[in-house]
């Protein structure tokens, strides 16, 4: 059995860099992480999803659905969420 790495995996079971399925799910991974990153931020502030929510003019529901998925947000609502929910700062980076 040869030894696969991890790009190969990766190429194998979700496409090359560049094909549509691939980005699609780099994207997925994507909103995943900064889901995440907002849910440690607020737990580390010991606030609730319903606090957070009632700071940036939100439901709870659509806070947990950030959390959980990333859902599908603005720029402006992440901006919003980080900087006037969480009183941190959004950095974000381009790479072409």
């Amino acid at each position: 059995m040869k030894t696969m790495t991890l790009d190969e995996i990766k190429n194998k079971y979700y496409g090359e860099v560049g094909t549509l399925e691939r980005t699609r799910i780099e994207n997925e991974l994507e909103a995943l992480r900064i889901g995440i990153q907002i849910r440690e931020a607020r737990e580390k502030q010991s606030m609730t999803q319903s606090q957070l929510a009632e700071r940036v003019d939100k439901k709870r529901t659509f806070i947990s659905k950030v959390e959980n998925d990333g859902g599908n947000i603005t720029l402006k609502t992440l901006f919003d969420i980080v900087e006037r929910g969480l009183g941190g700062k959004l950095n974000i980076q381009i790479q072409v």
